[in-house]
């Protein structure tokens, strides 16, 4: 991917891969908050930094 141009600014592609993953987060988080598996590990917030980061890398590989 090339660097995405917004009104005479030239943004990275990664930030695009990075908002386009937020929702995808928020719907896993939300899937795994349900199915009660964010009451059962260790560190939740570190939990979710990893899974963040893992969807964005998803994306990244898939781009």
């Amino acid at each position: 991917m090339t660097e995405i141009n917004v009104a005479g600014i030239y943004l990275p592609p990664l930030l695009a891969e990075a908002i386009l993953a937020l929702p995808l987060f928020f719907l896993v988080r939300a899937v795994l908050a349900k199915l009660g598996v964010l009451r059962r590990v260790w560190h939740p917030a570190l939990f979710e930094t990893a899974l963040y980061v893992s969807i964005l890398s998803l994306l990244v590989l898939a781009a």
